[in-house]
């Protein structure tokens, strides 16, 4: 069987005009039955207490209410934390967070079941909150022990090199914003059978939090998602919507809908991870990086969610595309009365590589030295310096070449030295550029999330239907992977059809996330493709009698055997018709990786993805007002499947960035309580914020030799 010819193929998102249009269909948008009813959440309104009383009488008689809900309801386990307890559906003794759920309502609309919830009367003892990194710091207070990595003797290091630095900074929270908020509808069913639709990232783990909270099996639970409006990590663990909406239809075996408000959604879920840092290193007059000891807090809320995951990230990321010969990496993931932090995009990987980044700039204004040659003189190498502090040899490294590159292609070297001499003539405004690398890990750092299962069928008719436990988000993986499956059986794409994202399909799939989706589900769907090829071609090879052929050729519609071809839906139907099994599951692991969290050492990446920004900006130092005039990107996407969608990628993930460093801001008060929770006052970037100049381009030479998907 011939190896799938790999297709680099512009082709439209599968719901672009749907989207545009308003016809896309997301969960909110599923018809209700008659009969369904609408939840509400009641929520704390103290960050750190104890619950004293809790009066839901008058929450009863509200107009509308059928039912409500609180911890002692919950027949199972009453946590949705993903990897430890710690994050109670309804907690009953103590709240930790302000708007931490309390109980919910169910009503015949929603406008009731919300003003429902504001007649309960809760009696609190109030205790004083942990807010800031700094004040978990001082009293100890961590949600999970940190780590510690090191090599060599950066102690040493540091003492014998002639120049050295010490400093501290922050990087800040950010809320997903998405353009979907949390959201489900629960239809129950005979047998107490439960069918739930969720904008989630994470299906798998849905059903399995659902079922084990109603103290049911996992096959009473199927969930479905067709696609999400954005994600970006806030979706991956969140998942006391669907248990509270779940709770609520079990209970009233009703159909049950939760849609939370916007400011609610911000108040109740987690964003992403802001660290405080502090810094020591030693560095040459070349500003080459000899010693560094660096110490990495972050806040992490109440519970640990997935903060043990995400802060091992950022230690893994803190060198970013630079050889640290000899480093000290330590985390403290700091316990804050504050709602749990989560997946956001990156990671932690950004958090790490922003530390970096920031002392490889300050030892660039020390020596006076363009930060550009900085950056160069640091990078691994290919042949030498390219063994990562946690003991991974870099096998594809492509950094230098993307930066010389885009170096060239952006003019930096001229416009470096244009801005110096505006900014000496210029008393208020300031521009500055400024070109940054990246080197990013792809697999999941927990092994054994790697790996994704797939379902293909096709018809008699010669239409194929698709089925993967990868999340459609918006970045376009259903088209992908739908290329993939059309590409490798010869056929059109409009002859491939992908269905809903479905639990009773492909079990056991794990969260869209850690940039693999598309990795290992369409490697997955190649799996099953794989397995019916083989049976297509046995039937083939002995009814027609084809000896010594090994190559078969699937293409533009037609299956060829050197001298002999068969129209693909000719053949199909005539396998059919000869019992001939046109369906099947497919498989996919990543192979290579191998991680010791205790001795943090091994390869948790299956490959590296490589890219770099030049980003000249504008700045009032009188107002603070920024402009953004220009950027150029040059990012490693290997051989891109479809390069439009990549593109809106990277163009989209610049500009998420772009956000979190330059105007998005979450504030709490010292009470705990946040106080950016709706766009007037969290402010995300919108399209006259980006970049005036924005030119984003996929590096021409990218080969990723692992070949996950091009095979």
């Amino acid at each position: 069987m011939k190896k799938t010819f790999f297709i680099n193929e512009k082709r439209f998102h599968d719901s672009a005009r749907k989207h545009v249009s308003g016809f896309a269909d997301y969960t909110d948008d599923i018809d209700e039955p008659n009969g369904t009813l609408y939840g509400a959440v009641g929520c704390s309104k103290q960050a750190h207490a104890l619950i004293k009383k809790i009066d839901l009488s008058e929450v009863w008689k509200s107009e509308g209410v059928i039912t409500v809900i609180t911890t002692n309801d919950i027949p199972g386990r009453n946590d949705v934390g993903p990897v430890f307890n710690g994050d109670p559906i309804f907690p009953s003794k103590k709240v930790e967070f302000y708007g931490q759920p309390l109980f919910a309502v169910a009503a015949t609309s929603t406008d009731l079941a919300r003003k429902a919830t504001l007649k309960a009367k809760i009696i609190y003892k109030t205790l004083k909150p942990i807010v800031t990194i700094k004040e978990a710091l001082k009293q100890k207070n961590f949600v999970l022990k940190g780590k510690k990595i090191q090599r060599g003797n950066p102690t040493n290091a540091i003492l014998k090199s002639k120049n050295c630095l010490k400093g501290n900074f922050t990087t800040g929270s950010q809320e997903h914003f998405y353009l979907e908020g949390q959201v489900a509808f629960v239809m129950p069913k005979e047998d107490k059978y439960l069918l739930v639709y969720s904008s989630t990232q994470h299906p798998s783990e849905t059903q399995q939090i659902i079922s084990k909270m109603l103290n049911q099996k996992s096959n009473s639970v199927t969930v479905l998602v067709r696609r999400i409006g954005g994600g970006f990590g806030g979706k991956e663990t969140n998942f006391l919507t669907s248990s509270i909406c779940a709770l609520l239809a079990s209970k009233t075996n009703k159909p049950a809908k939760l849609r939370l408000d916007r400011d609610d959604d911000i108040i109740m879920t987690g964003k992403r991870h802001d660290f405080y840092s502090e810094y020591e290193v030693g560095f040459n007059n070349n500003g080459v990086i000899e010693g560094l000891k660096i110490k990495l807090a972050s806040r992490c809320g109440m519970s640990p969610d997935l903060s043990g995951a995400i802060n091992e990230r950022a230690l893994l990321h803190i060198d970013n595309a630079y050889y640290l010969s000899n480093v000290q990496v330590q985390n403290y993931l700091c316990k804050t009365n504050t709602v749990s932090s989560t997946a956001f995009r990156g990671f932690g990987g950004n958090q790490g590589m922003m530390a970096i980044e920031n002392i490889v700039d300050n030892i660039a204004r020390y020596l006076k030295k363009d930060p550009a040659e900085v950056r160069k003189n640091n990078f691994y190498k290919k042949n030498n310096k390219n063994i990562t502090h946690y003991g991974m040899k870099i096998e594809d490294n492509v950094i230098q070449e993307i930066f010389n590159k885009l170096i060239k292609k952006s003019d930096y070297k001229k416009r470096y030295l244009k801005i110096k001499k505006f900014n000496l003539n210029n008393r208020y405004l300031k521009k500055g550029i400024a070109i940054t690398p990246v080197k990013f890990g792809i697999s999941f750092t927990t092994i054994h999330l790697n790996q994704a299962g797939a379902l293909v069928h096709i018809y008699t008719d010669g239409s194929v239907y698709l089925n993967h436990g990868g999340i459609e988000m918006g970045q376009g993986t259903n088209t992908k992977i739908a290329q993939l499956v059309s590409n490798a059986f010869g056929l059109s794409y409009e002859k491939v059809k992908i269905s809903s994202t479905n639990t009773s399909k492909v079990p056991n799939t794990s969260a869209s996330a850690a940039s693999s989706t598309t990795d290992l589900n369409g490697a997955a769907a190649l799996n099953a493709v794989s397995k019916i090829k083989e049976n297509l071609e046995k039937f083939i090879k002995k009814k027609y009698n084809i000896k010594n052929v090994k190559n078969v050729v699937y293409k533009n519609g037609l299956i060829k055997f050197k001298n002999k071809s068969f129209k693909f839906d000719s053949i199909i139907q005539e396998a059919y018709l000869n019992r001939i099994s046109l369906s099947s599951s497919g498989f996919y692991s990543t192979p290579k990786i191998h991680f010791n969290k205790k001795t943090f050492s091994g390869r948790p990446f299956l490959y590296f993805c490589y890219g770099a920004s030049v980003t000249e900006v504008t700045i009032d130092t009188l107002t603070g007002e920024n402009i953004i005039d220009r950027v150029d990107i040059l990012q490693d996407a290997g051989k891109a499947i479809n390069p439009v969608l990549e593109l809106g990628q990277i163009e989209g993930g610049f500009v998420q960035g772009q956000g979190w460093l330059t105007m998005e801001e979450v504030n709490w008060k010292s009470n705990g309580q946040i106080t950016t929770i709706s766009p007037s006052t969290y402010k995300i970037p919108a399209s006259r914020d980006i970049p005036k100049i924005f030119n984003v381009e996929i590096f021409k030479k990218g080969k990723n030799k692992e070949n996950v998907v091009n095979k």
